[in-house]
């Protein structure tokens, strides 16, 4: 009799996120997943075929969950600056906020990223180019708009901006107290103000 799927594919990627998030690849067993996943081996290796193809679609599903439609909302916003600073109130915020430090799973993964897949470096590397896009999209707009200067470098600005943004994830994992956290507003500030 042939294998039957009897769970939603996605409500148990959903599941194996937050047992990835909390232990990464490496720290994660068949054990903890299967647990975590609330099925049996059989049926997460006939679902998903192996750990790491499980992996690669808990990360992209959470980027796309998470930072893909976060950017889709801010890039409608009238306001260019009000999007970035938005951008980095809500990372601020969820940092403050995160009793369990766990920061976030996609820059958890880029910190491991030379052990990991090809495939796992591709979603880590585009989702960050992805950021920049978005924070240099804005900083063009905030030129036309008048409300960032013609002067400011908007490469640069925008390359610094993502390594704030990386920084302030990889600190919300109980690096810093939550006001160091909350200082990054002012830099974040600074940097729009050229």
């Amino acid at each position: 009799m042939p294998w039957e799927k009897t769970f939603d594919l996605d409500e148990a990627t959903d599941k194996a996120i937050s047992v990835f998030w909390k232990k990464g690849y490496e720290g994660t067993s068949m054990a903890d997943l299967t647990a975590g996943m609330e099925i049996n081996k059989g049926s997460l290796y006939n679902a998903f075929g192996s750990k790491q193809a499980l992996f690669d679609r808990a990360l992209l599903r959470y980027d796309q969950q998470t930072r893909a439609a976060m950017l889709a909302e801010l890039a409608t916003f009238d306001d260019p600056v009000a999007a970035i600073t938005e951008l980095f109130d809500r990372m601020i915020d969820a940092g403050c906020k995160d009793q369990r430090n766990l920061g976030c799973f996609l820059i958890n993964t880029a910190q491991d990223l030379p052990n990991q897949t090809p495939d796992v470096t591709e979603i880590v590397r585009t989702s960050l180019a992805e950021i920049e896009d978005f924070l240099r999209a804005m900083l063009r707009r905030g030129q036309k708009t008048g409300q960032i200067s013609e002067q400011l470098d908007v490469e640069t600005t925008a390359q610094s901006l993502l390594a704030m943004f990386a920084g302030l994830r990889l600190l919300s994992r109980g690096a810093v107290a939550p006001q160091v956290l909350e200082g990054v507003r002012s830099g974040v500030q600074q940097l729009l103000d050229g």
